[in-house]
């Protein structure tokens, strides 16, 4: 992407070649966004690449993806990146990768979210900007191709990525977005002239076409769905199953004496396969939309990262009581090793109705905003990039206050003789539950956990729907 974008860049300015284009399309370019895996250059940095002789990393300096952190945003380089996106405003954001994974014929491969969020805009790059693109390619001698998963044998999923990725970042604030694959195993120059070829052909094509993609992505902005899509599957159900002819590299796998396992080889051998493809755009998961998130002030680090977003807050000088709806997150279940700087968890979000008082310096986040969409997607904790399971609020789950056991013990049986509906409930516990019956802890909380003593706000997820 650096080298393509530079030639492109001399031949808009000195060369000449294209500075026509620029009487009708602004051009933007970031030739270094990791600067820290720029500089960690090598020969040995990327042992599945072919080319150039010296690479640099993958992750930055605190050995994080930036790829990774479209929604998180731990890092300077995104934080810089996305001040830039919403400074700007692109009509088109390119964001341009070296694949992994498998061999195949294409030498370039190029897709984007399919328009979960930006309908209108994706139906655009489908119907005018994909076929330009893949024509100039071909022209040119290329063979373009759609993204493909590590191991295509098994038929081609056309995945609707998290917003952790720069294109379904992109697709949730209504900023079209490409995402560029060059084929690793391809020589070097081959992978910079096709990125070349695609970056002028979009670029051309915006120049005399633009203005569509600027009216849909003005609809998708002004659209506010409700419910608020979370999450994708392939449909379960389908009367028909898509097929394409997948240009493919032939392939043999054999036993590994190296690691017990199998191996794969690939003979260059050019052969085409008729493959299933699966398209990952069926709804799974939605929620409905609220009117405004509420979150208290000693949660301003997550404030802080909304903001980043562009995402606007509202900070309340006077205290409101306000109906809202609350998570209790029940069975939390934390990774057993951190990912991309963080220990991730999930857990179930159980609706509690409340009335919150929320104290003069609260912040109020209104979905009815251009990025409101993107904040149901950070704020609600079943969204799988949600600052929740991204592991900013591992503190909600810590119990800090309890009782010791002999002073449970007595209420315990106070609380029996007392209560007939608690004894018959403890028994059938005892009768049914194994786990239960077994643990004196769980027996034990059984009879705190229903006293005034317990801390009515553990495993509360602090930030609250209005109603």
């Amino acid at each position: 992407g650096k080298d393509a974008g530079l030639m492109f860049l001399r031949e808009l300015t000195v060369g000449g070649r294209w500075k026509s284009l620029l009487d009708r399309a602004n051009f933007m370019f970031v030739p270094i966004f990791n600067v820290d895996g720029h500089e960690h250059a090598s020969p040995y940095g990327r042992i599945n690449q072919r080319g150039p002789d010296v690479t640099g990393w993958r992750t930055n300096a605190q050995n994080l993806n930036l790829n990774r952190d479209y929604t998180k945003v731990d890092t300077d380089e995104m934080r810089a990146m996305i001040a830039a996106l919403d400074r700007w405003r692109p009509d088109l954001y390119m964001d341009i990768h070296v694949t992994d994974g498998a061999d195949y014929q294409y030498d370039i491969t190029f897709g984007w979210n399919a328009g979960v969020h930006s309908p209108q805009s994706a139906r655009w790059l489908d119907a005018t900007l994909s076929p330009a693109i893949r024509a100039a390619l071909r022209d040119r001698g290329h063979i373009p191709g759609p993204l493909i998963p590590e191991d295509p044998a098994k038929g081609l999923t056309v995945v609707t990525l998290p917003p952790r990725f720069s294109t379904a970042y992109g697709d949730l604030r209504h900023i079209p977005s490409i995402l560029v694959e060059t084929h690793s195993l391809k020589p070097y120059e081959q992978r910079v002239l096709a990125t070349l070829v695609l970056i002028q052909s979009t670029f051309q094509t915006l120049g005399t076409e633009g203005v569509g993609l600027k009216r849909a992505a003005t609809v998708d902005t002004e659209s506010r769905p409700n419910p608020v899509p979370l999450e994708w599957r392939v449909p379960q159900a389908s009367p028909t199953v898509e097929m394409m002819d997948f240009l493919a590299v032939e392939s043999h796998t054999l036993p590994s004496t190296i690691s017990g396992a199998t191996r794969v080889e690939y003979t260059g051998k050019p052969i085409t396969k008729h493959l299933a493809v699966y398209r990952q755009n069926e709804v799974s998961l939605t929620v409905p939309r609220t009117k405004a998130y509420w979150i208290p002030a000693a949660w301003n680090d997550i404030v802080d990262r909304l903001k980043i977003h562009g995402i606007a807050v509202d900070r309340i000088s006077v205290a409101r009581d306000v109906d809202v709806d609350m998570y209790r997150l029940d069975d939390p279940k934390f990774d057993a090793e951190p990912f991309e700087g963080h220990v991730r968890v999930v857990a179930k979000p159980r609706i509690e109705q409340r009335r919150e008082r929320f104290p003069a310096g609260s912040f109020r986040v209104s979905t009815e905003q251009p990025l409101g969409d993107l904040a149901a997607v950070l704020l609600e904790p079943a969204s799988s990039d949600s600052f929740l399971q991204w592991g900013f609020f591992h503190s909600i789950f810590q119990r800090t206050e309890y009782a010791e056991a002999y002073v449970t013990e007595a209420m315990a049986e106070q609380m029996l003789a007392s209560d007939p509906a608690l004894k018959s409930e403890f028994e059938h516990r005892l009768a049914t539950d194994e786990a239960f019956r077994a643990s004196a802890e769980q027996r034990l909380d059984f009879f705190y956990s229903r006293t005034p003593f317990a801390d009515p706000r553990w495993r509360l997820y602090p930030i609250a729907r209005e109603r």
